[in-house]
């Protein structure tokens, strides 16, 4: 009953990845030419899971935000238990679907192994289809990984690399149809009743707030149910449940 009243309660909160088109960029505009920016690398702990979160022009940032948040808290001893990092094709600043900037921690052609990688959204998914260094960036990730997520029309660029074929998938809401006529080999499910899907290493999302659901239910895939409490507690996300 608890898992549906949040459902539901968070139906009035994706208005931001719901009714999302391909073919109309509804994204406010950001400048066309970038300097390169400088990029330090963030430090990597070899001996804990890395958590790999791409990021785009127009990226959704509740999608970003959402795994960064999970996965970077520490444990109830205070412990650090992932490395999280973010990942773009290039080296320059970023501006979210909101006007928020962002620079990637790693670039695609020098990126750490990666345990989990995160594929979020943007208003305007054909940009992120038809970026041929992007789909490949995914599908060669897809043969390391322990896990691919993907959030709202997220689900479209894994469509585009074909690594889910035959695999149930879930979209933004309203963006099922779509999805399925455009990559027909996915099992895509009814987005108006499922908010959350996983199948095998690859779990997706309605996106925007939605996304923090699916992020606890990866995390406690790799930890276990008393770690996703107390990470719950401590973002106070228990209290969407009351």
């Amino acid at each position: 009953m608890k898992k549906a009243f949040l459902y539901y309660s968070f139906i009035p909160l994706i208005i931001g990845c719901s009714g999302q088109s391909k073919n109309k960029d509804m994204a406010t505009a950001a400048p066309k030419e970038e300097a390169s920016v400088h990029m330090k690398a963030k430090t990597i702990n070899e001996d804990l899971p890395t958590i790999g979160v791409l990021i785009f022009e127009g990226v959704i940032m509740n999608e970003v935000i959402a795994p960064l948040d999970v996965f970077s808290n520490t444990d109830a001893k205070g412990k650090t238990r992932f490395n999280v990092i973010t990942i773009a094709t290039e080296n320059k600043t970023y501006h979210s679907a909101h006007g928020l900037q962002i620079t990637p921690d790693y670039t695609v052609d020098e990126v750490p192994e990666l345990t989990v990688l995160v594929v979020p959204s943007s208003y305007n998914p054909a940009d992120q289809t038809s970026d041929s260094k992007l789909v490949a960036f995914v599908r060669e990730q897809n043969k390391t990984t322990d896990y691919v997520a993907s959030h709202c029309a997220g689900a479209f660029i894994i469509g585009e690399t074909g690594i889910a074929d035959g695999r149930e998938i879930v979209t933004y809401v309203t963006g099922g149809k779509a999805l399925q006529a455009d990559y027909p080999a996915l099992k895509v499910a009814d987005d108006s009743k499922v908010a959350v899907v996983q199948d095998g290493k690859f779990i997706s999302s309605n996106g925007s707030l939605v996304s923090y659901i699916a992020s606890f239910d990866l995390l406690e895939k790799l930890t276990d149910t008393n770690h996703r409490k107390f990470v719950e507690s401590a973002i106070l996300f228990d209290r969407l449940k009351m």
